[in-house]
Order: C-alpha cells, then sequence, then structure tokens
C-alpha cells in the first residue's frame, strides 16, 4: 500500500482501530492560535494562523481547521495532551542538565 506511512493503528481495550489518512491530511496545519467555545453538548476548537507582526488593533488571521469534540473526548483529548506535554517537558528538562551541555569543558 502506498500510503503505508499514513495508516495509524490505535488500540482501545478490546478494539483496533485501522484509521487512514491520505499524504495531504497527514501534511497537517500550522496553527498559532486556538479559540476553544462549547455548548451544553460539545465542545468547538478553532485552529488559525494569525500574523502576530502586525501593529494594527485588528489581526489578521485564517482559520485552517475547526474540531466540534464531544464532553468525553473533550476529556480525554485533554488528559492525553498533558500527558504528551508532561513527557516533552521531561524530555527537555533532561536535554538541559548540565551534563547534557555541549558547552561543558572537554566536550568537542
Amino acid at each position: 500500500m502506498p500510503e503505508a506511512d499514513a495508516d495509524r493503528h490505535f488500540e482501545d481495550a478490546d478494539r483496533h482501530f485501522d484509521i487512514h489518512a491520505d499524504p495531504e491530511v497527514m501534511a497537517g496545519h500550522y496553527a498559532n492560535f486556538a479559540n476553544v467555545s462549547h455548548s451544553d453538548y460539545e465542545f468547538t476548537v478553532t485552529f488559525a494562523r494569525v500574523d502576530h507582526e502586525v501593529e494594527e488593533e485588528a489581526v489578521p488571521g485564517v482559520v485552517v481547521s475547526r474540531m466540534n469534540l464531544s464532553p468525553r473526548f473533550m476529556r480525554e483529548l485533554i488528559d492525553a495532551m498533558e500527558d504528551n506535554f508532561s513527557k516533552w517537558q521531561t524530555r527537555e528538562g533532561i536535554k538541559n542538565l548540565p551534563e547534557f551541555d555541549d558547552d561543558t569543558p572537554g566536550s568537542s
């Protein structure tokens, strides 16, 4: 299958999800701004790319994606993001320890 890199397999207790994404979808979208809103039934996360360099009061931007999530899935997503961010912080903290600093005497 030519898009093998775009295939993802997810495990959920007793089920196996075989998710396929086209290469265009796998490329993703860059976002440097997000807005979260909710109703009684769902959360909406809107991702945008904005130009922070402008000096005007109105900052130009373009929505790159909008996702509507059930409250249950929103909680699961937050948990997964917190777990991933914690792992990233730990890894970044380890990189900044003195024994990993490439500027120490004797390092080439």
